[in-house]
């Protein structure tokens, strides 16, 4: 059986979320499920993206400090989560773009921004000035100039709505991956013990050179690193990773963090947290849905925290 699944491997490509797209499932009698997952990814881009003039995500930003906007119950409870977590102040913030496209980091026009600049950029980026109407469904960003996106968590978000139709199909094993943030469904085939072979990026060379691999059972593996986008002034390198409790990139040793969860929209949430935090949290990996985490410092030390 496990061998007879591996030959039914059948992969689809699409370019979508800004990133290369790639499903793969097992099983032959899964292939037409591909194309329809492919148009339920587009489906929740047309409603989240920030990079298109209309979008629901877009008519919130439009009517900022004028009026609420009401939107559709999956982007009302991403949202709502997005909200949540960046209130924690930990370093998530889905607020945060003002400030991004101040530094403009990895773009055209990148540079070192005023201090003045920079708070009043953080004025518009309290999560705290976004109001939740869970009765009308509604979001309303008091400040003219804030912005929502939810860049940070939407595609773990897609990835774990992705798994729960295949699993509603009977998919037993399938392969997310949503610009390298995968999300590992059922079993895998190619192993007797059905656990997943996971590798993690070597920060310091070409994508797919893996520094470490795990073995895991079906979970999400969701990395936030400081490798791939920084801008460079007299020596000095600064990444694009921005604090938002600073408004300038932050400090760290850490070259990048990869967890593994249940869930791939808590991948995207708790691996920003263990980065930003910049070392292990004590017991973090106890904690329902944690699954463990690997931590690749600058000098390329590695910290592996399991759980078992």
């Amino acid at each position: 059986m496990t061998n007879n699944l591996t030959q039914q491997r059948h992969s689809l490509v699409h370019h979508a979320l800004g990133t290369k797209i790639v499903l793969t499932l097992f099983g032959d009698r899964f292939y037409p499920l591909l194309s329809r997952s492919m148009r339920l990814i587009d489906e929740y881009e047309d409603r989240l993206t920030v990079n298109r003039p209309q979008s629901e995500v877009m008519d919130i930003n439009h009517a900022a400090g004028r009026e609420a906007k009401m939107v559709s119950p999956s982007t009302y409870e991403l949202i709502k989560l997005a909200v949540k977590y960046s209130r924690e102040n930990f370093g998530f913030n889905a607020l945060i773009g003002p400030l991004v496209k101040l530094w403009k980091i990895g773009f055209q026009g990148a540079h070192i921004p005023s201090d003045k600049e920079i708070q009043e950029r953080l004025a518009l980026i309290d999560p705290y000035k976004v109001i939740l109407d869970d009765d009308y469904r509604t979001v309303f960003l008091e400040e003219p100039g804030m912005e929502l996106d939810l860049g940070g968590i939407a595609k773990g978000y897609i990835a774990d709505r992705i798994r729960d139709f295949w699993l509603k199909q009977g998919v037993e094993a399938g392969i997310i991956n949503l610009g390298g943030n995968l999300l590992f469904v059922g079993k895998s085939p190619r192993r007797a013990d059905g656990q997943w072979v996971i590798g993690v990026q070597d920060p310091q060379l070409s994508r797919g050179e893996d520094l470490e691999i795990v073995r895991k059972p079906a979970c999400s593996a969701v990395t936030s690193g400081i490798y791939e986008r920084y801008l460079e002034v007299n020596g000095k390198k600064y990444h694009h990773l921005l604090d938002p409790r600073t408004g300038y990139p932050l400090e760290t040793d850490l070259s990048s963090v990869t967890v593994f969860t249940e869930q791939s929209v808590m991948g995207e949430i708790e691996a920003k947290r263990l980065f930003f935090n910049g070392r292990p949290i004590p017991d973090w990996e106890q904690q329902p849905g944690n699954l463990g985490a690997v931590f690749v410092k600058q000098d390329e030390q590695v910290i592996n925290v399991n759980n078992g």
